[in-house]
């Protein structure tokens, strides 16, 4: 099994900048294709970026594409997702999440309990 617990969630202005990290603990973090979720208040969880274990492929969805950026430091255990030029649409909980298959389609078999992520007008 693995472990995620997701940090660097947090309020800001539309246009601005945050880093979100998840770390994982257990089994070897580079056996896992690693995603970012997100679900906004009264909607459904949406998939944002997903990366696989090597980190040579790469998915992001049409409405983040160009300002998010999906990363993973195999070494540190750690994948981020960097998101630029932030809207009050991005406003959701989001969640790490991995699978030793893939996170893009299915439902993943690990979830963090995810952060917060506000940004104001």
């Amino acid at each position: 099994q693995v472990q995620l617990v997701e940090s660097g969630g947090g309020l800001v202005q539309a246009g601005g900048s945050l880093t979100l990290s998840c770390a994982a603990s257990g089994r070897t973090f580079s056996g896992y294709s690693m995603g970012w979720f997100r679900q906004a208040l009264g909607k459904e969880r949406e998939l944002v970026a997903a990366i696989r274990r090597s980190g040579g492929s790469t998915f992001y969805a049409y409405s983040v594409k160009g300002r998010f950026t999906i990363s993973r430091d195999n070494a540190k255990n750690t994948v981020y997702l960097q998101m630029n030029s932030l809207e009050p649409e991005d406003t959701a909980v989001y969640y790490c999440a991995a699978d030793v298959q893939t996170v893009v389609s299915g439902t993943p078999g690990y979830w963090g309990q995810g952060t917060q992520v506000t940004v104001s007008s």
